[in-house]
C-alpha cells in the first residue's frame, strides 16, 4: 500500500497575481501588500500593532508574510525601496 501526501503551499497565505497591486505579493484575498506589513514591522510594530492597523488580518497571515519575506527578501527589499513614499503607508499617530 503506498501512502500519498497532499504537498500544502508553502505560503498559504500570500498570493501574487497580474493587476493586483502591481503583480506585487499580498496577503491572500486582500490587497494588502507583504512590503507594507514588513515595513511596519521594520518600523517597530508588533505583531499586535500592525493587527491594530490591519484589523482584517489575523496572526498567521502576518506571520506568514514575514516568513514569505525572509525567503524572498530580495523581492521584498525592492518592493520596499520601490514605494518609500506610498500613501498607504502612513505615518503613525496621523
Amino acid at each position: 500500500m503506498e501512502i500519498t501526501m497532499k504537498k500544502s503551499k508553502k505560503h498559504p497565505y500570500i498570493s501574487k497575481q497580474k493587476g493586483v497591486c502591481g503583480g506585487r505579493s499580498v496577503i491572500e484575498g486582500t490587497r494588502i501588500p507583504i512590503w507594507s506589513i514588513i515595513k511596519w514591522y521594520k518600523v517597530g510594530l508588533s505583531v499586535e500593532d500592525i493587527i491594530r492597523e490591519f484589523p482584517q488580518l489575523t496572526p498567521s497571515q502576518i506571520h506568514d508574510a514575514f516568513s514569505y519575506y525572509y525567503d524572498n527578501q530580495e523581492e521584498g527589499e525592492k518592493d520596499i525601496a520601490e514605494n518609500e513614499n506610498e500613501t498607504f503607508f502612513r505615518d503613525i499617530g496621523k
